[in-house]
C-alpha cells in the first residue's frame, strides 16, 4: 500500500506535465552521473563535480538543474576514490579475499541531489524505496561526503537511522560535528578551532588591528563571524566590516548588483588591507566576479591581503579558465599538512583533459527504469581503468582528494581491524562466496572509533575523542604569475598537538606580498602607530583599534608602538625629552661652590666681620659713658648671639649629614631665642631705668643686672626645653627627596617633627612681639639712657623678615628653601645690629663729642 502511494504522488505532483496535460519524459533536463563499480562491499561517496544554476519552479517540468562549468578539480575526488580502491585491492594484506566497489554520486551543489542519492544507496534492486527488500541487498559499508552544510544535514539524518558511517572532507562547523548528535559521523578534515586560534595568533604577529570579514550568508558563515568576532576582540583586534556575500546559487541579478555595491563600499576602506574569508566552493565561484565587478566600478585595483580557513574550496591549478586570480595574489591560507611526498605532487589535468579521461573510463547511460522523481546517468567502470590510474597517480592529488584518499583508506583499515579481531566468521549466504564475512555497516563504530595507522599523505591517520580527524596545519602563501596560474608556497605551521599547546611558526621572509604593497609588509590598522613617546587614547563611541596618540606626561615613558600606558620612572629617574628614556636624576644641595651658595657665604662672612669689628669698638671703648650706658652685659650677650647666627647660616650650607641636620635648626632656634631675649631684656631695662627716675617708685628695687640676666636666661631656657623635646621625639635626619624636583633629587635635612619646628619658630616670634610692643610703647620716653626707639626699629625689621619667611619658605622646594631660611637668618641678624648697634658706633667713632657723661645727662 505504501508503495503505491509512493508511485502515486510521483507521478501527480513530481514528473513532468506537458501542455497537453501527458507525462513527457523528454522534457527532463541533463540528469547528474552516478558511478560505479561492482564489489563485495560497496563505498558511497556524494561529491560535488559540476556547479548549476537552478531556473525557478513553475510545477510544469521536473525541477532538475542546467549543468554550467564542470570543475576538474572535484573530478580529482572521485579519481582519489578509485585510487584508493584499486591500491586496496591490489594489497592482499589489508582486505584479503574480498574486493571493493563503489558508488559515487554527483550532487551538483544541490540540496535536492544528496537527498536522492541517500535514498537511492539505501534502496534495494532498481526501485528508490528504503526499507523494502525489493531485490538484494548492495552491501553498503560507508558513505564519504562533502559539500556544503545543507548536504551534510540531508545525508547524516538519514544515515543516523541506520548507524551507517559518515567520513566527511568538508569543513563543516563543529556545531555539526557533535557526537550526540551524529553519533555516526566521522570528519576527515581535522578541526576548525585552531585555524582560528591560529588566524587570531597571525593577525598578531603581523600587527594587523583593523581587517574587515566576508562570510557567505548560510548558518555556517554566521557562526564563524560570531566566533571569529569574539575571539579578535579579546585579542585587541578590531573588524572594520562584515561583509556577508550570498552563494552563487540562490542569488538573482538584482540581489548580485546590490551584494556589489555594498561589496564595494567595504571593501574600498583603504584602512583595511586584510580580509578575512571563510567561503565555501559555492561563495568562491562568486566572488573573484564580484571583485572583478567592484574594481571596475571604482576604478583602481582593490588591493588586499587575504587570509582563509582551509574552508577555502578552490585548489590552486596550472591554469584558470573562469576564475580570475589576480585579486588573491599574496594570500595566506591553512591547508591540511601532508607529508613531503604528498606535498611535492601539485599537478593538475586540463578540463578537456578531464572529458577525455572520464569517455575513457566510464560508459555512461540513462537509468530510465527507476521509478525515481530525477533520473541518473549511470556511468559503469571499464577495463581500462588501471592504466589511466597509473597516468593520473604521475600527475598527484589535490589536499582535498588526500582527505578523500584517507578517508577510503580508513573504512578498508576498520574492516581489516574488525576480520582480525572477530573470534568466529559469520558465513553469509552468497552464491561461491561462502567464506564471505557479513559484515554490517554499524558494526565498523567500535574500530573507527580507535583506527590509527600510517598513511602515504599524512604521517599518522586517527580519530580523537570528538570523532575528527587530528592533524596539524601548513600555513601557505598563494602567488599567482600574469599567465593566470599560481603556486602554494609552505610559509610556516599550525602545531595543534605540541605539549605546549598550539604554536604558530612564520617564516616571514619567504612570504610573497601582494605588488601594490611594494613587497613590503602590509599595514592594516584603524589609527597611524602611536610612536615612542606616546600612548593610545580611545575617544568615547569608537572601537579600541581607532584611537588618538597623546604624549606621556613627566616622568613616564613608553619605548614601544601602540603603547596601551606610559610606565612610570623608577623614582631615582626621570624620563628625557622625547619621553623613550629613563635618565638618573642628579643629586642637588645648597653647595658653597655654585653662585648662590658663594653670594649667601660672602654675606655670612661679611656679616660675622661686621659683627666682630662692632664687638671690637665696644670692648675697646667700654669705659666710655655711652658704652656703660647700655649695660655692657647683655651688649655683649647680644653681639655674641648676633655673631653666632651668622655663623650658624654655615650649618644651611654644604652636603647635608647626620650632625648638620640635628645642630642646624635647634642651634638657630636657640642662639636666635638669646639674641632677641638679650633685646627684650634691654628694652625692660629701659623702661625700669626711667621709671624708676621718679620719686618714691618701688620700680627702683628691680634695677640692676639680676633682672636683665634672668630675663635672658628665662627666654632662652624655654626655647632650649622646646629644642630638647623636638630632638628627643623626633630629630631631624638627612633625606632624598625624589619627588619635589623633575629632574633632581634633592638631598636635604627633614626637619623631623614639624610641629616642633613651628612651635621653636613660635617662640621665637612671641619673644620677638613681646619685645617690639614693650619698646613701641617705651619709644617716647625721655632720656639719654633711652635706645627703645633702636629697638622698636630693629624688632619691626626682624618681624618682617620672619613673617614674610613662612610664605616663601613654604612656597619654595628643594635647596631654595635652605636659600631662603639664610637669608632670613642674615637679613634678621643685619636688622638688629643695624638699628641697635650702627647709630652707637657712629657715636662713638665719628662723634666723640657726644660721648659724654655731661650731654647724656643733659639728655
Amino acid at each position: 500500500m505504501t508503495l503505491l502511494l509512493i508511485l502515486l504522488l510521483h507521478v501527480v505532483f513530481i514528473w513532468p506535465v506537458s501542455e497537453s496535460g501527458r507525462i513527457d519524459l523528454s522534457d527532463q533536463q541533463t540528469p547528474p552521473n552516478h558511478y560505479y563499480r561492482p564489489g563485495d562491499y560497496l563505498i558511497t561517496a556524494v561529491v560535488p563535480l559540476r556547479t548549476a544554476m537552478y531556473p525557478e519552479h513553475t510545477f510544469k517540468f521536473d525541477p532538475i538543474h542546467d549543468f554550467v562549468t564542470v570543475l576538474e578539480r572535484n573530478y580529482q575526488h572521485v579519481r582519489a576514490i578509485l585510487l584508493a580502491i584499486d591500491e586496496i585491492n591490489e594489497n592482499p594484506q589489508l582486505l584479503p579475499n574480498m574486493t571493493l566497489g563503489y558508488n559515487i554520486y554527483e550532487n551538483s551543489f544541490s540540496v535536492r541531489i544528496p537527498s536522492e542519492a541517500t535514498i537511492d544507496l539505501l534502496s534495494t534492486g532498481h526501485w528508490m524505496v528504503p526499507n523494502f527488500k525489493c531485490g538484494r541487498q548492495e552491501s553498503l559499508l560507508a558513505v564519504i561526503q562533502g559539500g556544503a552544510v545543507e548536504d551534510f544535514w540531508q545525508i547524516a539524518t538519514m544515515l543516523d537511522i541506520y548507524k551507517v558511517p559518515q567520513l566527511t572532507y568538508s569543513f563543516v562547523n563543529h556545531v555539526l560535528s557533535d557526537q550526540t548528535q551524529f553519533p555516526s559521523s566521522y570528519w576527515m578534515a581535522p578541526k576548525e578551532t585552531p585555524q582560528y586560534e591560529g588566524t587570531v595568533t597571525l593577525l598578531l604577529h603581523f600587527r594587523w588591528t583593523w581587517v574587515g570579514f566576508i562570510v557567505p550568508d548560510h548558518d555556517a558563515g554566521e557562526r564563524f563571524a560570531r566566533t571569529m568576532r569574539t575571539m579578535v576582540s579579546r585579542s585587541g583586534i578590531c573588524v572594520a566590516f562584515m561583509q556577508r556575500i550570498s552563494t552563487l546559487f540562490s542569488l538573482r541579478q538584482q540581489e548580485f548588483i546590490e551584494d556589489v555595491l555594498c561589496f564595494l563600499r567595504q571593501v574600498t576602506q583603504r584602512k583595511a588591507n586584510v580580509l578575512i574569508y571563510y567561503g565555501d566552493l559555492n561563495s568562491m565561484l562568486l566572488l573573484p566576479h564580484m571583485l572583478h565587478t567592484a574594481e571596475e566600478e571604482s576604478n583602481a585595483p582593490l588591493g588586499k591581503v587575504w587570509i582563509t580557513t582551509a574552508l577555502w574550496g578552490f585548489t590552486l591549478s596550472n591554469s584558470f579558465e573562469y576564475w580570475d586570480i589576480k585579486f588573491f595574489h599574496g594570500a595566506l591560507t591553512f591547508t591540511t599538512q601532508m607529508n613531503k611526498k604528498a606535498k611535492s605532487q601539485n599537478l593538475f589535468f586540463t578540463q578537456d583533459e578531464y572529458f577525455m579521461v572520464w569517455s575513457e573510463t566510464f560508459n555512461c547511460f540513462s537509468s530510465s527504469h527507476r521509478s525515481s522523481s530525477k533520473t541518473w546517468n549511470v556511468c559503469i567502470e571499464r577495463e581500462t581503468l588501471k592504466g589511466l590510474l597509473s597516468a593520473w597517480q604521475e600527475k598527484g592529488l589535490s589536499a582535498e582528494s588526500y582527505s578523500i584518499y584517507n578517508a577510503v583508506y580508513v573504512v578498508a583499515h576498520a574492516v581489516h581491524a574488525m576480520i582480525t579481531s572477530t573470534p568466529n566468521r559469520i558465513v553469509m549466504a552468497k552464491e561461491d562466496r561462502c567464506d564471505l564475512w557479513n559484515i554490517q555497516p554499524w558494526q565498523l563504530h567500535p574500530f573507527l572509533k580507535s583506527i590509527r595507522f600510517n598513511s602515504t599523505t599524512m604521517n599518522e591517520v586517527y580519530f580523537d575523542e570528538d570523532g575528527e580527524l587530528a592533524a596539524d596545519y601548513d600555513l601557505v602563501n598563494v602567488v599567482t604569475f600574469p599567465n593566470e596560474s599560481a603556486v602554494r608556497i609552505n610559509v610556516g605551521k599550525l602545531d595543534t598537538q605540541a605539549a605546549s599547546g598550539l604554536t604558530l611558526t612564520i617564516e616571514e621572509e619567504v612570504i610573497a606580498w601582494p605588488s601594490w604593497f611594494n613587497q613590503t609588509r602590509p599595514r592594516s590598522v584603524c589609527t597611524a602607530s602611536c610612536q615612542p613617546g606616546f600612548h593610545k587614547v580611545v575617544p568615547e563611541g569608537k572601537q579600541m583599534c581607532c584611537y588618538d596618540c597623546l604624549p606621556c606626561t613627566k616622568g613616564t615613558i613608553s619605548t614601544q608602538e601602540d603603547a596601551d600606558h606610559c610606565d612610570e620612572c623608577p623614582e631615582d629617574q626621570y624620563s628625557n625629552g622625547n619621553k623613550v628614556q629613563c635618565i638618573p636624576k642628579v643629586i642637588v644641595f645648597l653647595s658653597y661652590v655654585e653662585p648662590l651658595g658663594i653670594t649667601l657665604t660672602f654675606f655670612a662672612l661679611f656679616l660675622s666681620l661686621t659683627t666682630v669689628f662692632v664687638f671690637g669698638i665696644f670692648i675697646k671703648y667700654l669705659q666710655t659713658p655711652l658704652v656703660k650706658a647700655n649695660n655692657w652685659t647683655l651688649t655683649y650677650v647680644l653681639l655674641a648671639s648676633l655673631l653666632l647666627s651668622s655663623l650658624s647660616s654655615f650649618l644651611f650650607l654644604g652636603q647635608p649629614n647626620q650632625l648638620t641636620c640635628l645642630l642646624r635648626q635647634t642651634a638657630f632656634s636657640i642662639i636666635f631665642s638669646v639674641a632677641v631675649s638679650s633685646v627684650l631684656a634691654k628694652t625692660i631695662t629701659v623702661v625700669l631705668a626711667f621709671m624708676a627716675t621718679k620719686p618714691g617708685n618701688r620700680m627702683r628695687k628691680w634695677m640692676g643686672k639680676k633682672l636683665a640676666n634672668a630675663t635672658v636666661l628665662f627666654c632662652s631656657v624655654g626655647q632650649f626645653g622646646i629644642c630638647v623635646v623636638w630632638i628627643g621625639i623626633s630629630p631631624p635626619f638627612p633625606e632624598l627627596d625624589v619627588h619635589s624636583q623633575f629632574d633632581q633629587i634633592i638631598l636635604q635635612c627633614n626637619e623631623g617633627s614639624v610641629t616642633m619646628f613651628y612651635c621653636a619658630l613660635g617662640y621665637m616670634g612671641f619673644l620677638a612681639a613681646i619685645s617690639f610692643t614693650v619698646a613701641f610703647l617705651a619709644r617716647k620716653l625721655p632720656g639719654g639712657f633711652n635706645e627703645a626707639k633702636f629697638i622698636t626699629f630693629s624688632m619691626l625689621v626682624f618681624c618682617s623678615v620672619w613673617v614674610s619667611f613662612l610664605p616663601t619658605y613654604l612656597s619654595t622646594k628643594g635647596k631654595y628653601m635652605v636659600a631662603v631660611q639664610i637669608f632670613s637668618i642674615l637679613a634678621s641678624s643685619t636688622g638688629l645690629l643695624g638699628c641697635i648697634f650702627l647709630p652707637k658706633c657712629y657715636i662713638i667713632l665719628q662723634r666723640p663729642d657726644l660721648n659724654t657723661k655731661e650731654y647724656l645727662m643733659r639728655k
